[in-house]
């Protein structure tokens, strides 16, 4: 196959094509067998058979013979040209057959019959052709279901060279592209990636290297958003401000949709040879953390709703890791995308599961308590003043906890002791202290 995968690193991209593709672009071989029918019908190789190739669309003859098993070959005939191929033998009548493609993948037949050993020449063959109003073929030549064989065969050839060329056509741009953008986002340059791998996306959106490109065009728009919004809240002017912040989250949102369809057309697009799944398991690992990068921001900045969509990304992406070091980060970004997307209960969960596996989570216990004063600040807007009270004892538990164990530097620690100070003068609620951790038995 011509098209290969192409994975994502910063690295330029190993090369698709032989060299020796090039050469097949200019010459073609032309191939095929002479047979001879017998009195009873049988038709046996025939040897020695001398085989004229005229080339008609310019000047040039070849010449050669069968071998024993009345087979020939022509290896470099040039690929554009026409050519008549006539089939001669001292024991045979002649015959021939005109308007032939070198390179197409056929194997001619000939049957020639018992005759006279004539040996015709070009024009021969040519006054015979026009005398019989058969510019195809002579003597004793191909039927019309052998032609419409040949014919259909040369068809496919074409429609094989025809895609063959796009796909190295289509790989010299894709590699070009890959290794010029990830040239530009090392030197963050974020326009120009994104331009490069546009170009490479466009040149075949099919390619199985696309989403390579798609993936490394969602690393720039996220990083390109990044940097606006950074330069954006910088901005003293209203107006500017708030354009430079809107041009982030226009990137964000494109960054999130193009990682999306990076991993939905690796997942539709398995191979099925084994020396490529392992390129493509990198290539989906690759896409797949680039989704959860952007989907993060899209959230969190741009579109809280689709805060689904992002769990959905973040969670593949967590069982895709084998870096544990890399998953709990992971598992701590979707509990975090939860709790700024407002999906309280979400988040709480997610806390949850953090503080089961290390009770000493500073910031999961900060997060948690923090949660759980905003449900019963909603409980108590809806009159449920028990069950707001409920609430409000949680995360106070919980937010000593956090100011127990966290260091005076940590940026949450002055507003968990703001919210406890709220929580024992406004709703009488103080932290009940912790149970005395359980010795287990040896």
């Amino acid at each position: 196959m011509l098209r290969r995968n192409i994975v994502l690193t910063v690295a330029s991209v190993a090369v698709l094509l032989g060299a020796s593709l090039a050469v097949a672009a200019q010459t073609g071989e032309l191939r095929g067998h002479v047979l001879i029918a017998k009195a009873d019908g049988q038709k046996v190789p025939l040897g020695e058979a001398a085989v004229d190739v005229y080339r008609t669309d310019l000047k040039g003859t070849y010449p050669t013979k069968t071998n024993k098993k009345g087979e020939f070959v022509f290896a470099g005939l040039p690929y554009v040209g026409t050519y008549t191929v006539v089939i001669s033998h001292p024991t045979a009548q002649p015959t021939w057959q005109a308007d032939i493609k070198a390179g197409r993948g056929v194997d001619y037949e000939f049957v020639v019959s018992p005759g006279d050993g004539r040996r015709p020449t070009l024009e021969e063959i040519k006054t015979a052709m026009a005398a019989a109003g058969t510019p195809v073929s002579g003597g004793s030549g191909e039927s019309a279901a052998d032609r419409a064989k040949r014919e259909e065969a040369l068809k496919k050839n074409e429609e094989i060279m025809a895609r063959n060329k796009k796909a190295e056509e289509s790989n010299a741009i894709l590699q070009r592209t890959f290794k010029a953008g990830n040239e530009a986002i090392q030197a963050k340059n974020y326009d120009e990636a994104i331009k490069q791998y546009d170009e490479g996306i466009s040149a075949d959106p099919e390619h199985p290297g696309a989403p390579s490109l798609m993936t490394n065009k969602s690393i720039a728009l996220r990083s390109r958003g990044i940097d606006r919004f950074n330069s954006g809240i910088k901005q003293t002017d209203d107006a500017a401000k708030s354009a430079a912040i809107e041009a982030a989250k226009k990137d964000w949102k494109e960054a999130a949709e193009v990682a999306n369809k990076a991993v939905a057309a690796l997942k539709a697009s398995t191979p099925t040879e084994p020396t490529e799944l392992e390129g493509h398991k990198k290539n989906l690992y690759f896409a797949q953390v680039a989704r959860s990068e952007a989907m993060q921001l899209f959230v969190k900045r741009v579109d809280p709703t689709q805060v689904d969509a992002g769990t959905v990304a973040m969670q593949e992406y967590i069982a895709a890791e084998t870096d544990p070091v890399a998953k709990a980060k992971g598992e701590r970004a979707l509990a975090q995308m939860l709790f700024e997307a407002g999906a309280l209960d979400k988040a709480q969960a997610e806390y949850q599961k953090l503080i089961d596996k290390n009770p000493n989570d500073a910031e999961a216990l900060a997060n948690m308590g923090l949660i759980l004063f905003s449900v019963g600040a909603g409980l108590e807007g809806e009159g449920k003043k028990d069950e707001a009270k409920a609430k409000y004892q949680e995360a106070a538990n919980f937010l000593q906890q956090f100011v127990d164990k966290a260091p005076d530097t940590h940026t949450l620690k002055a507003e968990a002791k703001q919210v406890l100070e709220n929580l024992k003068n406004q709703q009488d609620v103080k932290a009940e202290k912790a149970p005395p951790a359980r010795r287990r038995r040896p």
